[in-house]
């Protein structure tokens, strides 16, 4: 099957979200995606073929988005989301020790706005994934959790049920989660 003709995910996020470390975790590779401490590392769309030999689906990075974000990198986004009949699902990710800012509701707001064509259909979905719970106090946990959901779907309610995961505890949490919604989402 051609390149461009399998099934593809897109993850978007705030610069320095746990994008790249996520789903390195998901794809059980340490290194896969680029990882910096520095934001706004990833400056293009990335492609990768994963899945069984010879790829099964379409893995999209997207540049962080945000204060760091340059213009370029949302239109080249939104060039990808409006045009890509492959595209099953976007992956919105959020720092759960930071939760949701004003580009955060913007790029939500703009995210739902896409989700329903002239005609009503749903030619993707949305799927929040809550990233570093680890770095949430216990105590603290169950509450902050509680807004960051309320939040997403004030600005998306077609949003899908935010997944929690944390890539940095041993062993990660909520990533066989993460790898089954990926399977879902394509068919897989």
């Amino acid at each position: 099957m051609a390149l461009m003709q399998l099934e593809q995910v897109i993850i978007t996020g705030r610069a320095n979200a746990g994008k790249s470390s996520l789903f390195n975790a998901v794809l059980r590779r340490s290194n896969l995606l680029s990882t910096s401490s520095k934001a706004g590392h990833t400056k293009s769309l990335n492609f990768y073929r994963v899945g069984p030999e010879p790829g099964q689906l379409l893995l999209v990075d997207a540049p962080g988005y945000g204060a760091r974000g340059r213009p370029e990198w949302g239109e080249l986004f939104d060039h990808y989301i409006s045009t890509r009949e492959q595209l099953k699902r976007i992956y919105f990710i959020i720092n759960a020790k930071h939760g949701l800012n004003n580009y955060d509701h913007q790029m939500l707001d703009h995210l739902s706005k896409s989700l329903l064509t002239d005609r009503g259909t749903q030619p993707f979905t949305l799927q929040a994934v809550i990233t570093k719970v680890d770095l949430v106090p216990s105590s603290e946990l169950q509450a902050t959790l509680k807004k960051i959901r309320d939040d997403i779907w004030k600005s998306a309610p077609l949003c899908l049920t935010p997944l929690v995961t944390s890539s940095a505890m041993k062993p990660p949490f909520g990533i066989e989660a993460v790898r089954k919604n990926i399977r879902e989402a394509c068919s897989l």
